[in-house]
């Protein structure tokens, strides 16, 4: 005759008792004990069947209190409205999904210091690795400092920086910039303006570095007057408005041109804004190529042609470093350094908003 429950949780003492084996026993089978390969197969079967039948679930912080260990990683974001995030953290969801750590996201709603305080409450909490998505927001490396000396893997999403513990992951940015260039050259484009990205910011120079040495290598003359830079900001959202501005200067400056690169994909959605609303048709009068290619690029009309950064594939190796590093850990905590530098090669995915030059 099964016996009454707790009327709350269903505990560990509750399976031993429904099963008829021992609290230990139970405790070594569900949670995977090295102990377990000496319990007998029926025996483990009865107890995990008896354990879902009543639903019972481990207590997940007292087992990380147990081991000193929290099994939770923490994502760091800047801006979780940037679209650039979209397919790194799914990347990093499906790594993680089917291990036992738990994402923890963190959005520092690009304000250096939330940024800051998010780190302060990881380190309390003992988070257990760390990645950044990184975006405009400038990182004071002075910040991950506490945390290098507590090795926590860290991976960085978007950008390198001088650390020696903190390894990255990125997309070169100067061959996109070749290959964007390289694409309007193709379609027979030789006026081209440039909507670049902010000084300051590095993916920016070496974006245009790739296209001045297509532009080298093929004789192409480049005018300064149809080079734009876009102002140095903390809100990625506000290429958008830029690309709008900017592209209204370069019409106002009375140069000629057939093609427009602009330095990411919200600042091309502006740029197209623009021209159609000064009546300049897309790609018809003038193709606009874009880089990212955030989710919005093939809904947007028309769709964008743009340099694709495989994303997905970026978050994907950030949380598989992040995962070794734990495992380095577990072994020396000296192991879990640097794992190292990756640029992945991007592609250009042509869509409607770049078209032959017509003569």
């Amino acid at each position: 005759m099964r016996k009454t429950l707790n009327s709350g949780r269903i505990t560990l003492a509750d399976v031993a008792r429904e099963s008829g084996f021992s609290s230990s026993t139970v405790s070594i089978v569900l949670n995977e004990a090295p102990l377990s390969r000496y319990v007998a197969a029926n025996t483990k079967l009865l107890i995990k069947e008896t354990s879902k039948r009543l639903g019972y679930r481990p207590d997940a912080f007292a087992r990380s209190l147990r081991r000193r260990r929290s099994l939770t990683i923490g994502i760091m974001v800047f801006d979780i409205s940037d679209p650039f995030c979209t397919l790194i953290l799914k990347g990093i969801h499906k790594t993680l999904q089917p291990t036992g750590y738990l994402p923890i996201i963190m959005d520092a709603h690009n304000e250096p210091k939330q940024f800051e305080r998010y780190l302060e409450m990881m380190l309390e909490r003992r988070l257990e690795a760390l990645i950044i998505v990184a975006n405009w927001l400038f990182v004071d490396i002075e910040m991950l400092g506490e945390l290098e000396r507590e090795h926590i893997p860290m991976v960085m999403v978007g950008r390198s920086i001088p650390i020696g513990s903190m390894s990255s992951v990125m997309v070169d940015n100067e061959a996109g910039g070749y290959a964007a260039l390289q694409h309007l050259y193709k379609l027979g484009h030789r006026k081209i303006a440039f909507v670049r990205g902010p000084m300051k910011l590095e993916d920016s120079s070496e974006r245009f570095d790739g296209m001045m040495r297509f532009a080298q290598e093929v004789g192409l003359k480049i005018e300064p007057q149809l080079i734009v830079d876009l102002p140095n900001a903390l809100d990625p959202l506000s290429g958008f408005y830029e690309g709008c501005r900017l592209t209204n200067q370069l019409l106002a400056t009375g140069k000629s041109f057939s093609a427009i690169a602009a330095f990411d994909d919200l600042t091309a959605f502006g740029v197209v804004r623009t021209l159609r609303e000064q009546g300049v048709g897309v790609p018809e009068q003038c193709s606009v190529i874009g880089f990212d290619d955030v989710p919005h690029a093939a809904l947007f009309s028309p769709g964008l042609t743009t340099v694709q950064q495989p994303m997905e594939e970026m978050g994907r190796i950030a949380a598989q470093r992040v995962l070794r590093g734990i495992d380095a850990l577990g072994e020396d905590a000296q192991a879990a350094g640097n794992d190292g530098h990756t640029r992945l090669v991007p592609t250009v995915t042509v869509r409607e908003s770049t078209g032959r030059q017509r003569k």
